[in-house]
């Protein structure tokens, strides 16, 4: 703690050594900054808040039919045209400043610097529509005069603008759509004539070439596993038919027919004791009826053969036979649609190298023509939207501007930051007197120690011898450090006087600056 100590003393020993330069240095510093501060002019600053208002009782109305015009956008292009060179010339010679500029040259900084120095901004939140225009110059009437000029350019070119450009839409919109009303004419005709000219090879409703090609696979797939099972079934019944036989008779021993003689013998022999309404001979009757319908060959499956002998045709037979008819027809329709679907796929294989050439270029085709519609359709109801945003723009001013804070001659100035920036110099001052002071002591460095002295040599220290003052000494010292404190509060009260009257002595200066310039 006491290396660290005497190092701190020995830095103030060394800086105290050249006190006298160090606050030769801070006055020099003080009084060229002090100077530099006052001499700058004094900027006013005047503005204006307008309200910039886009709604109106048709908005609403018109929402979704009209082009609502982006207010950010639109003041951001205003921006441009307000700071244009042909506004603020109008504006240097309404102001009269273009009588300093004697020449292009000046002229052209003149404007460099009044654009500069013009400034548009939002006031309020984003969507309330509230803008600032300002500008910062160094005379109160002429900031007023060139806001104020400024404020009435803004509103005229605004509202100007708004109908302008709501024309020059519709100009060039009409000029597109008949541009693309050419284009969707064309391109009408090329389909067209493509579709007559590849007809045969066009896409249908089931998709594109390789789709179709699937769709007909599968189906001639189905085809021939339809066809299998119709075979396998006629093969079947064929095989069913060789166990039938066309006839059924007693001596096949089938068990209706004798049911049917015995019946019919049982019918005989009461008919020979009763009449037909008896009911036994009915219910005779009836049991034979249900027993023949039973069959499916009816009563016309049984014939009289010879002696009165009944032989019936077999139901089984007669329907293998019927099927078997039907099969063979559906196996001939079938051969036929499989022989149509294999030269359809065929067909389709063989077109392979036409029929994708064919459908890419009817695609390319069909994207230009819709790009095309779109473009023209969409151009068709923007020159409606167009022609609606005019008639609003002539019936009445989507836009109006309300003067929230009209522009006022500014009292006090607005700039430069005098107080700020003569802080700044004093402390820059006593930092470069330090500094001053530093530096000489590190490149000729003093000892205040024993101990610093046999570090830096390297060699024991016997001893030393002190100094002492004399009595003339001491009041010559004294009398040295009085005028170094007052110097030093000579350099303060500079610094307090700057502050306090930095107004008149800016105004001093600048009177100073000019007479010399004159």
């Amino acid at each position: 703690m006491r290396e660290q100590l005497i190092l701190i003393y020995s830095y103030l020993h060394g800086i105290w050594q050249y006190r006298w330069m160090a606050l030769l240095i801070a006055f020099i510093v003080t009084i060229v900054g002090m100077a530099f501060v006052l001499s700058l002019p004094n900027k006013y600053t005047a503005q204006a808040v307008v309200h910039v208002d886009t709604t109106s009782v048709m908005t609403p109305l018109l929402k979704g039919l009209s082009v609502e015009s982006e207010n950010d956008a639109g003041l951001n292009i205003m921006t441009r045209v307000l700071l244009s060179r042909k506004n603020l010339e109008d504006v240097i010679r309404q102001t009269d400043m273009d009588l300093k500029a004697n020449t292009p040259e000046a002229l052209d900084e003149m404007i460099r610097q009044l654009s500069r120095s013009v400034e548009l901004k939002l006031a309020g939140k984003r969507n309330a529509g509230i803008y600032e225009l300002s500008y910062t110059g160094q005379s109160p009437e002429l900031v007023y005069k060139v806001v104020s000029k400024l404020l009435n350019t803004l509103i005229e070119n605004t509202l100007e603008s708004s109908r302008t450009d709501t024309a020059s839409a519709q100009q060039f919109i009409n000029r597109q759509i008949e541009e693309y009303e050419v284009r969707l004419t064309s391109a009408e005709q090329k389909l067209a004539a493509f579709k007559r000219a590849n007809v045969g090879f066009m896409p249908d409703k089931t998709g594109g070439y390789y789709n179709r090609l699937q769709n007909e696979e599968r189906l001639l797939y189905s085809i021939k596993a339809e066809l299998k099972l119709v075979k396998r079934k006629y093969s079947t019944m064929l095989k069913q038919l060789e166990g039938e036989l066309p006839l059924l008779d007693s001596s096949y021993g089938a068990p209706k027919v004798l049911k049917l003689r015995k019946y019919q013998e049982q019918l005989d022999d009461l008919l020979t004791q009763y009449q037909e309404q008896h009911p036994d001979v009915k219910s005779l009757k009836a049991t034979i009826a249900d027993l023949i319908a039973s069959d499916s060959g009816g009563k016309d499956s049984y014939i009289n053969v010879g002696s009165g002998e009944a032989v019936a045709f077999n139901p089984v037979y007669q329907e293998l036979k019927a099927n078997i008819n039907k099969t063979t027809i559906d196996v001939e329709a079938l051969t036929i649609t499989l022989g149509e679907q294999k030269n359809k796929v065929q067909a389709l294989k063989q077109a392979v190298d036409i029929i994708p050439g064919v459908e890419a270029e009817l695609a390319k085709l069909n994207r230009d023509y819709e790009i095309t519609r779109e473009r023209y359709l969409s151009f068709v109801k923007r020159r409606e939207a167009a022609r609606l945003a005019q008639a609003v723009g002539q019936s009445g001013n989507s836009i109006k501007f309300r003067i929230i804070e009209p522009p006022r001659v500014p009292k006090e100035p607005s700039g430069p930051r005098r107080l700020l920036f003569l802080l700044g110099v004093f402390i820059f001052s006593i930092a470069a007197g330090l500094g001053w002071g530093v530096f000489n002591y590190l490149i000729k460095p003093t000892f205040i120690d024993s101990s610093q002295l046999r570090e830096k040599l390297g060699l024991p220290i016997l001893g030393s011898v002190g100094y002492n003052f004399s009595s003339e000494g001491k009041k010559l010292r004294q009398l040295q450090l009085t005028s170094y404190i007052a110097t030093l509060l000579l350099l303060v009260v500079i610094y307090g006087a700057a502050m306090i009257f930095n107004e008149p002595g800016s105004q001093l200066v600048n009177a100073l600056i000019e007479s010399r310039s004159l």
